[in-house]
């Protein structure tokens, strides 16, 4: 019996286990390897850089700019998203019709690509031409047309990023409060109440907040992460024709062209992508330990 549980255990698991091994943590040791040496149009290298790749990249004025990029992305994306997907769920919670249609509706765009999302707020919504949605309801004021991708004073190309970002990943946060805020004991809420406390921003702050630090803990450190992770809506919404511009340039697109692009120095590119990972390593332990996270309110 026990033999034939671990041959349906690695029937079942194994295909999975094999897949991951193969197209994930081989592919990841030996872009690891391929840092260390000269790789040009390679990824079979001979020659021995050693640390020459690393330093290369931490010299390279673009890839700290792309890190700045990142940066302000994150300062933009991280509070409006969880503010924003934290509204919706307790608006939702709220209700008492027809709750899974709209947690349903909300949802929906998660399931979305993000390449599809980005076309469409290219497109149609944020074109840079009088036909574009936006640049309609601007001409119903009798504003000009804004070319949003385009123009950098003022950097338009912000709120085309942020807002197909928001749309795409709110559902999903959503969905994550909800279940945080179906965990709270109602008699929270009645003690609340008995003790005077007014529905609204008393109870939200000193009930539900708390009740949703869990949650919220791991709501931020998924954001952070993701913004780290950007590339299919940057890419798609300013790159054209004539290639991708000089700003807005997250890590990963740098990367991109660093390691595909006309050099192909796939040895460089390497480098910043371990450099990157580890960026993203220390920033989220130290976000973790920032937000205590495993810490009970006990703990020091």
């Amino acid at each position: 019996m026990r033999r034939r549980r671990t041959l349906w255990f690695w029937v079942f698991v194994g295909p999975f286990a094999l897949g991951l091994a193969v197209f994930t943590y081989v592919p990841l040791l030996w872009s690891v390897a391929l840092s260390f040496f000269d790789a040009h149009n390679t990824v079979t290298p001979t020659r021995f850089a050693g640390f020459d790749n690393y330093v290369s990249m931490l010299r390279d004025r673009a890839f700290r700019d792309s890190l700045r990029t990142f940066l302000l992305f994150t300062a933009f994306i991280v509070p409006v998203t969880y503010l924003f997907s934290l509204s919706l769920a307790l608006m939702v919670n709220r209700l008492r019709r027809a709750r899974a249609f709209f947690r349903s509706v909300f949802f929906l765009p998660a399931a979305c690509s993000y390449v599809v999302a980005a076309l469409i707020w290219k497109m149609s919504l944020f074109n840079g031409v009088r036909f574009g949605l936006a640049n309609t309801v601007l001409g119903w004021f009798g504003a000009d047309p804004v070319a949003w991708l385009s123009t950098t004073d003022p950097p338009w190309y912000w709120l085309v990023i942020v807002t197909v970002r928001l749309w795409l990943q709110a559902g999903f946060y959503m969905i994550l409060f909800l279940a945080g805020l179906q965990r709270i004991d109602p008699a929270l809420y009645e003690a609340a109440a008995v003790d005077g406390a007014r529905p609204g921003w008393t109870v939200l702050r000193h009930i539900t907040l708390p009740q949703l630090r869990a949650t919220s803990v791991a709501v931020l450190l998924l954001l952070v992460v993701n913004a780290f992770q950007a590339f299919d809506e940057f890419y798609n919404l300013l790159s054209d024709a004539r290639g991708y511009p000089p700003y807005a340039r997250p890590p990963l697109v740098y990367l991109y062209y660093t390691a595909l692009g006309q050099g192909q120095n796939l040895g460089l590119g390497s480098a910043g992508a371990v450099i990157l990972a580890l960026v993203i390593a220390v920033v989220t332990v130290g976000q973790a330990r920032w937000l205590r996270l495993g810490r009970t309110d006990g703990d020091g």
